[in-house]
């Protein structure tokens, strides 16, 4: 299930601002060599990523989940001059890539990418968090919501990635696992206190989480 038809999302990236050539050229490289590239975020996303880390004007982000560096490099681009944007993933064999990518940018001393399991550094990282975006394995976005809800300043944002999971979680003879991981954590975020929380149905379906 396409939350939006092709036809209109053609029409809302026409609407915004383009792509520069280097994020142009992760789209490009990341479809023709890297599997699942659906993955990657995408010109309409990265630009609402972007203008979301420009009105809050950050000094500290956390992403979980690089992938290739597409994302990572639309959140930086609201970063203060003094600013930091920790980013990590598991996965080994893009390292190579995505440290090419960001040596690309202008934005490339901000970025501090680490290979590892996102559970095992959290703990490492002694900041407070303007916004964090969760991206990664599904069945763990409740553990690094728990992780990190104590490292966000109050005002500060949470977004998280593919919470409607192809319309999946609206169908209740769907009960396989990943289904089930969403669904039960887009049910723990809405019933939590702590913070102001709104689905925004932008692609896969983007949690944006303000903690109050």
């Amino acid at each position: 299930m396409e939350l939006l038809s092709e036809e209109l999302t053609r029409y809302l990236e026409n609407s915004c601002e383009p792509e520069n050539e280097l994020l142009k050229h992760i789209n490009r490289e990341t479809h023709l060599k890297v599997s699942m590239p659906r993955m990657l975020s995408g010109h309409y996303q990265g630009k609402l990523l972007s203008m979301i880390s420009k009105l809050i004007n950050p000094e500290r982000i956390l992403e979980i989940g690089t992938f290739t560096g597409y994302a990572t490099l639309c959140l930086a681009e609201g970063l203060r001059e003094n600013g930091r944007i920790y980013t990590i993933d598991i996965n080994l064999e893009l390292e190579d890539m995505v440290r090419s990518n960001f040596k690309r940018s202008d934005l490339d001393s901000k970025i501090m990418y680490q290979i590892g399991d996102a559970k095992e550094i959290i703990p490492t990282l002694n900041e407070i968090f303007d916004l964090v975006f969760i991206d990664a394995d599904k069945k763990n976005n409740a553990t690094y919501y728990d992780m990190i809800i104590d490292k966000v300043r109050s005002g500060g944002l949470i977004l998280v990635d593919n919470v409607l999971w192809s319309g999946k979680v609206l169908d209740e003879a769907v009960s396989d696992q990943k289904t089930s991981f969403i669904s039960n954590f887009n049910e723990m975020v809405s019933s939590d206190q702590r913070v102001e929380k709104l689905i925004l149905p932008v692609r896969d379906g983007l949690f944006l989480i303000r903690k109050k």
